[in-house]
């Protein structure tokens, strides 16, 4: 027996996303078939002087009775947006206490950064010498590992903690570092996923590197991923998680298994910090394939990472249609919520699954004449795509050149 066919199964069981689409995953995937984006210029941005795009898609979320001060005291947004998520993805799996505070149950989380607000004390205390701002709570709120350590504390896992802070890989690493705990005995259950609050600072990150969409008076026109006009990506929030488990156990409590995530992989590419790297990139789906045991040809559909802009739209193709050879069909959720950064592997794996679970794979909103610069695959765009795949890519590629791919199939 290999190596490979000793290892352990991973599934999924539960999912559950807030997001600009909507605050569970049937709603949001309804909204992909209204063929409708999310975008919309935000006035509080136009406040902001040499800020250049006012674009945002953002999540409306309100705070459920029961998230109480007690609660949510150690919180900021980002860790309450994961928490929605999480409960959803919990009552779906039907986990209880037993499972969750077992010891073999675990949590890999992850955002680009904790939650921004609490780091005006900080500076405040800085500049006015004075700590009167600062409270026990406060880099609770802020620190990289926010989201990880509050759900692990609210649930009362005992399990292994992962925190993941790989920017726009923070969700799909979370979600891939999980699989491996289980894959290998480590766990037997996982709650895995990423998670963004909104700040203006977001959008002046993209807009200093010149890669924001400036369609202000425009903005349902955009993003476009792959489009020869297209001017840049659009900045969302929300957040998504999966509960993963082992197959066995799943199957032993009478779980109902959503799918199965059979491959994963990560690579760096050790060159530079914002640019990407097509060859580095094509590692990372080439290893994805071996891990799962897959041929090319046996992937229905990409889930591309799609920013819609120059460089990455570029590198993405190109590396795609290296490991693939051919013209695999792909698309962009983000042309309809954004760049939600480190929730963005997490949301857009969990409508990848949805997908796979229906047939019916979204087109890529304001696509219509691709970019010849892109490498040449089955763009999907200007209509739905009914596809009979067993198997789906999802890939998302982060600041740091962190590059990440997930390999779903169907339950």
């Amino acid at each position: 027996m290999s190596g490979r066919d000793s290892r352990r199964r991973v599934v999924v069981t539960g999912m559950g996303i807030v997001s600009p689409l909507g605050n569970d995953v049937e709603t949001a995937f309804a909204r992909l078939k209204t063929f409708e984006n999310c975008v919309e210029a935000l006035p509080e941005l136009a406040e902001y002087e040499g800020l250049n795009s006012h674009l945002a898609a953002r999540c409306r979320f309100e705070r459920p009775a029961h998230y109480t001060r007690k609660v949510i005291r150690t919180m900021g947004e980002c860790a309450i947006l994961a928490l929605n998520a999480t409960e959803q993805a919990i009552a779906q799996a039907g986990l209880d206490e037993a499972i969750l505070q077992g010891g073999r149950c675990g949590v890999a989380y992850g955002s680009c950064s904790g939650s921004i607000p609490p780091l005006m004390d900080f500076y405040s205390m800085l500049v006015t010498k004075k700590v009167q701002s600062v409270n026990s709570g406060t880099y609770l709120k802020l620190m990289p590992q926010t989201t990880a350590v509050n759900l692990s504390v609210h649930f009362k896992t005992h399990g292994r903690l992962v925190p993941t802070g790989t920017a726009c890989t923070s969700g799909s690493l979370a979600l891939g570092n999980a699989a491996e705990l289980i894959r290998w005995g480590v766990q037997d259950v996982m709650i895995a996923g990423g998670a963004e609050e909104f700040s203006a600072t977001q959008v002046a990150i993209f807009d200093t590197l010149y890669a924001t969409s400036l369609r202000n008076d425009a903005p349902r026109t955009t993003p476009a991923p792959y489009d020869t006009d297209r001017d840049g990506l659009v900045i969302g929030d929300g957040a998504g998680t999966f509960i993963l488990e082992e197959y066995e156990h799943a199957k032993a409590r009478g779980a109902k298994i959503l799918a199965e995530l059979v491959g994963f992989a990560e690579t760096t590419d050790g060159t530079h910090v914002t640019n990407p790297n097509a060859d580095t990139m094509a590692y990372a789906l080439r290893d994805a394939l071996v891990d799962a045991g897959l041929d090319g040809a046996a992937i229905g559909y990409v889930n591309g990472h799609g920013t819609a802009t120059r460089a990455g739209d570029v590198a993405e193709s190109t590396a795609t249609r290296a490991v693939f050879g051919r013209a695999v069909p792909i698309s962009s959720i983000k042309s309809y919520i954004g760049h939600t950064l480190g929730a963005c592997g997490a949301i857009e794996a969990a409508m990848t699954v949805k997908s796979l679970q229906t047939g019916w794979y979204p087109p890529t909103l304001n696509l219509k004449n691709p970019d010849p610069a892109c490498a040449e695959l089955d763009y999907i765009y200007g209509d739905s795509r009914n596809i009979d795949a067993e198997y789906a890519m999802t890939n998302n590629f982060a600041f740091g050149g962190v590059n990440t791919s997930l390999i779903f199939a169907r339950a």
